[in-house]
Protein backbone atom coordinates (compact mmCIF):
# COMPACT_ATOMS: atom_id res chain seq x y z
CA UNK A 1 0.00 0.00 0.00
CA UNK A 2 1.80 3.29 -1.27
CA UNK A 3 0.07 6.86 -0.43
CA UNK A 4 0.46 10.05 -1.85
CA UNK A 5 0.41 13.44 -0.27
CA UNK A 6 -0.17 16.55 -1.98
CA UNK A 7 0.76 19.70 0.56
CA UNK A 8 2.33 22.70 1.19
CA UNK A 9 5.00 23.74 3.46
CA UNK A 10 3.96 25.83 6.77
CA UNK A 11 1.10 23.16 6.83
CA UNK A 12 -0.07 21.56 10.23
CA UNK A 13 -2.27 18.93 9.10
CA UNK A 14 0.24 18.49 6.10
CA UNK A 15 2.45 17.55 8.98
CA UNK A 16 0.07 15.07 10.96
CA UNK A 17 -0.73 13.41 7.76
CA UNK A 18 2.71 12.78 7.00
CA UNK A 19 3.59 11.47 10.35
CA UNK A 20 0.47 9.50 10.87
CA UNK A 21 1.34 7.41 7.54
CA UNK A 22 5.24 6.98 9.11
CA UNK A 23 3.63 5.69 12.59
CA UNK A 24 1.35 3.38 10.73
CA UNK A 25 4.42 2.34 8.59
CA UNK A 26 2.60 3.35 5.05
CA UNK A 27 5.06 4.51 2.57
CA UNK A 28 4.33 7.55 0.69
CA UNK A 29 5.01 10.41 -1.73
CA UNK A 30 5.05 13.92 -1.17
CA UNK A 31 3.73 16.11 -3.47
CA UNK A 32 4.45 19.76 -2.43
CA UNK A 33 3.12 22.72 -4.00
CA UNK A 34 5.67 25.52 -4.77
CA UNK A 35 8.25 22.48 -4.52
CA UNK A 36 7.95 20.85 -8.14
CA UNK A 37 3.89 21.08 -8.28
CA UNK A 38 1.61 23.67 -8.78
CA UNK A 39 -1.87 24.78 -6.93
CA UNK A 40 -3.16 23.74 -11.27
CA UNK A 41 -1.48 20.02 -10.51
CA UNK A 42 -3.50 19.30 -8.01
CA UNK A 43 -6.63 20.72 -9.29
CA UNK A 44 -5.64 18.81 -12.25
CA UNK A 45 -5.19 15.45 -9.76
CA UNK A 46 -8.16 16.76 -7.42
CA UNK A 47 -10.77 18.94 -9.36
CA UNK A 48 -12.32 18.98 -5.66
CA UNK A 49 -9.36 20.21 -3.75
CA UNK A 50 -9.62 23.30 -2.14
CA UNK A 51 -7.42 22.86 1.01
CA UNK A 52 -4.77 20.30 1.49
CA UNK A 53 -3.74 18.04 2.34
CA UNK A 54 -5.07 16.11 -0.05
CA UNK A 55 -4.07 12.06 0.49
CA UNK A 56 -4.90 9.73 -2.03
CA UNK A 57 -4.36 5.63 -0.99
CA UNK A 58 -3.33 3.93 -3.91
CA UNK A 59 -5.54 5.23 -6.83
CA UNK A 60 -8.41 6.08 -4.02
CA UNK A 61 -9.00 10.01 -2.98
CA UNK A 62 -9.04 9.74 0.56
CA UNK A 63 -9.46 13.04 1.26
CA UNK A 64 -7.37 15.69 4.25
CA UNK A 65 -6.08 14.26 7.34
CA UNK A 66 -8.83 14.32 9.63
CA UNK A 67 -10.16 11.66 6.60
CA UNK A 68 -7.30 9.81 6.67
CA UNK A 69 -7.26 9.08 10.64
CA UNK A 70 -11.17 8.01 9.50
CA UNK A 71 -9.95 5.75 6.97
CA UNK A 72 -7.07 3.93 9.28
CA UNK A 73 -9.08 3.89 11.53
CA UNK A 74 -11.75 1.70 9.91
CA UNK A 75 -8.95 0.08 8.23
Amino acid sequence: MKATVWSKSNCPYCDQAKALLTMKGIAFEEKKIGDGYSKEDLIEAVPTARTVPQIFIGEQLIGGFTELKQHLTEA
